[in-house]
């Protein structure tokens, strides 16, 4: 064979070679990727999963576009000097409401995280649900770890730490799910990260906020009539984030017809999906429910409710738990414990 053909020959390779090469150093990433999900490993050396080929890979791999916006919360600077208001009402745009959030975004602080995690060239975030999974999953020195801990609603830490650990960098609530005393299960720099679902959420923190007399109409729960949080740790997430978890992430009917019931995200799959815009590396613990075969079966680590109490919901949990096993299975987030 000439020295010509040979060389012709190889440059033919060549391609196929580098395919291999690219296809193994995947496979081999992704398995390391995967160990730290379900096998309860600290974050030893926890910058080897923020690899950019890896991550590039796993947005890739999403079926929807992520925006990895790193602004997660309005700011009245940049919100109210826009040409172009929003043409939504809430959840999922601010119309009709523009006044009421004037309100609080001119009382509440303007800035985003704290430059310790902003400042990070690779960000690990766990967002802990609530379910019962997590019970005796002895995670909490684990989740301590991770550089930012979203937690949800009013869920309990203080007697729970062994699994469910201590440390909170963004609480997501709404009026309903609030706690009346967020300083018992948060620590002082926990940011609480309102999810305003109707305008009477936007209302009743505009109460708070003023101390004005509070109104009790407009909730399917009664909502703390008195809050004893920090007002400098209260943020009001873009809706952006609840109307793409909805869209994008779940693709449910952002219209439903006046005959049809609406369905919502909730907050532990919007947590979710802001992690993924957020973070580079994002693991979740005490996710699912319990099959409906087991109706008096705890959903919850803490309390007594159960599969009973999520009849009538607003949400589609059965159609989420789809939605984190596609992301599961797609290298996008990874779990911390067993689970179904």
């Amino acid at each position: 064979m000439s020295q010509k053909a040979t060389k012709t020959w190889c440059l033919r390779l060549l391609p196929l070679l580098l395919f291999f090469i690219s296809f193994v150093t995947y496979y081999c990433s992704y398995a390391i990727l995967q160990s730290y999900g379900g096998t309860g490993k600290a974050l030893n050396g926890s910058k080897s999963l923020c690899g950019g080929w890896i991550t590039q890979k796993k947005w890739e791999s999403l079926n929807f576009n992520i925006t990895r916006r790193t602004q997660l919360f309005l700011k009245l600077e940049d919100f109210f000097w826009r040409e172009h208001l929003s043409e939504q009402a809430l959840p999922y745009g601010i119309k009709g409401s523009e006044l009421m959030l004037l309100k609080v975004l001119a009382v509440t602080p303007t800035y985003q995280l704290p430059p310790d995690i902003e400042n990070l060239e690779c960000r690990t975030c766990a967002v802990i649900g609530n379910g019962f999974a997590i019970k005796n999953s002895s995670l909490g020195s684990i989740i301590n770890k991770y550089n930012v801990v979203f937690r949800l609603n009013d869920a309990p830490v203080r007697g729970y730490e062994d699994d469910v650990g201590n440390k909170t960098t963004m609480r997501f609530f709404y009026p309903e799910s609030a706690s009346a005393n967020p300083g018992l299960h948060n620590e002082p720099s926990t940011l609480m990260v309102m999810v305003p679902f109707k305008q009477q959420d936007l209302r009743w923190l505009k109460e708070i906020l003023y101390n004005e007399k509070r109104v009790r109409k407009g909730f399917w729960k009664p909502p703390p009539q008195i809050w004893l949080g920090d007002v400098s740790k209260i943020r009001v997430l873009d809706p952006h984030f609840l109307h793409q978890t909805a869209d994008r992430l779940l693709q449910i009917p952002l219209h439903p017809n006046s005959k049809q019931m609406p369905v919502h995200p909730t907050t532990g799959i919007l947590a979710v999906f802001v992690a993924l815009n957020y973070c580079d590396v994002v693991h979740v613990a005490g996710f699912g429910y319990p099959g409906s075969r087991t109706p008096r079966q705890p959903i919850h680590y803490y309390g007594y409710d159960t599969m009973k109490s999520m009849k009538n919901s607003y949400h589609d949990v059965k159609h989420e738990a789809q939605v984190l096993k596609r992301l599961e299975d797609s290298g996008a987030i990874s779990y911390l414990h067993q689970h179904l």
